[in-house]
């Protein structure tokens, strides 16, 4: 059978050779073609760089050509920072006059020789009610809300380190002064506690409530096991004490002060200031370091400490100042040359021209946080401290043949030792004893708290002796037990508000505005007007709290001061980057309604430079090319500029000048630049 006619036909040698050459050519041809591509789109990438590098050193020297007169514009600026700092000087100097003029007898807490005066007076009376020495504690909190005040609103500058341990020893001594005649009037009460005796139980159970204090006390006159649980209905706290001490001569007092009197101060200034001489005006230049991952407390001067201490009702408070810094003499010169060669590149804080990225400190060593104990740089306490003690119940008085014979007693008040102390029995296990506490209705607790207790010893907050921890938040009541008559006091995180999932200021009017910061768990309105602030709303799952704050003009330091003690803290202390993840992140508005989410823009500024990102918040990648047809700016005010309107502008411009620093005091209190 012979093969189809269809098959292939073979190619000649020569028909071979001429597709091979075809191929090598198209191949030589393809190569030549991609070079020559390559080459182009080199030649276009060397182009574009050129181009954008060229534009670069344009902007670059169209900036240091501008530097000098955005410099000026800056101090000019600055003027309202200055104007404002110098109407507080004289508002604190019209206060004091007034105060003096007034002769009401009340001491000016700042002068050491009225705040002497006035304890040595009330040191010397006894046998005072506990009524007269609630009413008496409420002007002793005044006086130390005042030297709170002095502290926080003084400019550094004007805050001598001295002055600043004179108004803490008063605070320390007034606290102590204060809880002293509390322990008397109680010692006062406990010698006529059968007047107060229950009708139903024959024990003595006196409540009394005020602003700032709620005191319980119940005395065991009958000694029947039967009542050794009590509850004060009218304060909503309670107890359980073991079987040995409801038999016993003893009274119980829950003491709780609405305010805390247990933790340590706070080290005051934060920032050690250095202050540059003036040429025209006085001006003040402050050296940090703004990156928050390197941010540790500034310690500047000699090798020196100084610790105060004062004891409050047993326990101690201390305040230490330490200058640590080891740099020597010739490093600290070159340090400030260094810092003042680049002064011309600041941003404007308060009146005050910060230089970023200036200062290199030796970071200071960590603090070594024992088991079991508050770290109270991550956690505050809240709603104040409650003092539970045991206290010996002295001789009561006796009706014979019409007689009132009572055995008195020179030892004061004394405590009632639970566990006994004893050697013998010191590895002994006792019962604890139980524990009802009513939450105040004026803080909120936006998580399960947790219950610490003082250790006077340590002068710390400690987890440990605490047990059997039982949570009724929506009653606001907590139960535990404790192995020991503790005071106690109740832990929230001080970060669980941040970092905050928004903010916005949004003005309302000349020199008004309202500020919102959204956390996890609440919203935070505030007003500004002028120079005084008011809490507008804190809405809490979706109903509003802390009715007591709301709608009441003050200074910002007041408010801010109210709202921590509330546990609303929106304000980040310099420790703070430790336990919150923050990011390194403007839009002109004019009307009151929302403004549209296109006309954001997202701005950089590096200490530096500031420009605007071509970048937007919902971008996959940081970028930090340039958005189109923008520029370099020494400050970040000078870069809006370039894009605000005019009447933006001029109402910048007609702001008044305790306005703008109140605005700038509120924001850097809350650093939402960087805790958002």
């Amino acid at each position: 059978m012979s093969g189809g006619s269809g098959g292939k036909k073979k190619l000649s040698k020569a028909e071979r050779l001429r597709l091979q050459k075809e191929e090598e050519e198209r191949k030589l041809i393809e190569e030549e073609e991609a070079r020559l591509r390559a080459e182009q789109e080199e030649a276009e990438r060397l182009e574009k760089e050129r181009i954008v590098r060229e534009e670069r050193e344009r902007l670059e020297a169209k900036d240091q050509e501008r530097r000098g007169t955005e410099l000026a514009e800056l101090h000019s600026l600055e003027e309202n920072f200055l104007s404002a700092r110098q109407w507080k000087a004289d508002y604190r100097a019209h206060a004091k006059w007034e105060h003096y003029m007034q002769c009401d007898g009340s001491p000016d807490p700042a002068v050491p020789q009225e705040i002497n005066t006035f304890m040595s007076l009330w040191q010397e009376n006894k046998n005072e009610d506990i009524e007269f020495v609630i009413k008496k504690g409420n002007q002793v909190l005044n006086l130390i809300e005042k030297l709170n005040f002095l502290l926080l609103d003084t400019p550094p500058n004007e805050l001598m380190e001295k002055v600043i341990i004179q108004y803490q020893e008063s605070i320390l001594e007034l606290q102590s002064l204060l809880h002293q005649k509390y322990n008397e009037a109680t010692e006062h009460l406990l010698k006529k506690a059968s007047t107060f005796a229950d009708s139903d139980s024959g024990n003595m159970d006196v409540v009394i409530k005020d602003k700032n204090i709620t005191f319980c006390i119940w005395g065991n006159l009958k000694k029947n096991p039967r009542f050794k649980n009590h509850m004060f209905c009218d304060a909503e706290n309670g107890f359980d004490l073991p079987k040995t001490v409801a038999t016993s001569d003893v009274a119980v007092r829950i003491l709780h002060t609405h305010y805390d009197h247990i933790s340590p101060l706070q080290l005051i200034p934060k920032l050690h200031l250095k202050v540059q001489a003036p040429e025209s005006k006085p001006e003040l230049t402050v050296l940090y370091d703004m990156k928050e991952e390197k941010e540790e407390e500034q310690k500047s001067g000699e090798d020196s400490s100084l610790v105060i201490e004062k004891e409050s009702d047993g326990r101690k408070s201390a305040i230490s100042f330490k200058d640590s810094t080891k740099i020597d003499p010739g490093e600290n010169e070159k340090l400030e040359e260094e810092s003042d060669k680049k002064l011309e590149n600041v941003s404007t804080i308060s009146g005050v021209q910060v230089a970023p990225l200036q200062v290199a400190t030796e970071e200071k060593e960590e603090e070594i946080i024992g088991e079991n104990v508050v770290d109270l740089h991550q956690f505050t306490p809240v709603g104040g401290v409650y003092l539970i003690d045991a206290l010996k119940l002295p001789p009561q008085a006796k009706q014979i043949k019409g007689w009132t014979m009572v055995e008195l007693l020179d030892v004061g008040l004394e405590t009632y030792p639970y566990p006994p102390e004893s050697e013998e029995t010191e590895d002994a296990t006792y019962p604890r004893i139980g524990v009802i506490l009513r939450l105040l209705d004026s803080v909120i607790f936006f998580e399960e708290p947790v219950v610490a207790r003082w250790d006077s010893a340590g002068k710390q907050w400690r987890t440990d002796g605490i047990s059997d921890i039982k949570y009724k938040m929506k009653e606001k009541q907590i139960s535990f037990e404790m192995a020991a008559f503790y005071t106690i006091t109740l832990i929230q995180d001080a970060h669980l508000n941040m970092p905050y999932q928004s903010w916005e200021l949004r003005p309302n009017g000349t020199d008004e505005l309202l500020f919102t910061v959204v956390t996890a768990f609440a919203e935070v309105q505030m007003q500004i007007k002028g120079n005084q602030c008011m809490l507008s709303s804190v809405m809490v799952d979706g109903s509003e709290q802390l009715s007591h704050l709301t709608g009441k003009w003050t200074s910002l330091i007041d408010l801010i001061i109210a709202l921590k003690k509330a546990g609303v803290n929106i304000f980040p202390s310099d420790y703070s980057y430790k336990y919150v993840c923050v990011n390194k992140k403007v839009s002109e508005h004019l009307k009151t309604d929302a403004v549209k989410d296109e006309d954001w823009s997202l701005y950089m500024f590096n200490g530096q430079r500031a420009q605007r990102l071509r970048i937007s918040e919902t971008s996959e990648a940081f970028s930090e090319d340039l958005a189109e047809n923008t520029e370099f700016h020494s400050t970040l005010y000078h870069l809006i500029k370039d894009f605000a309107s005019e009447e933006a502008i001029e109402k910048v411009k007609k702001a008044s000048c305790l306005f703008i620093d109140a605005i700038s005091q509120l924001l850097i209190a809350t650093r939402v630049l960087t805790y958002s």
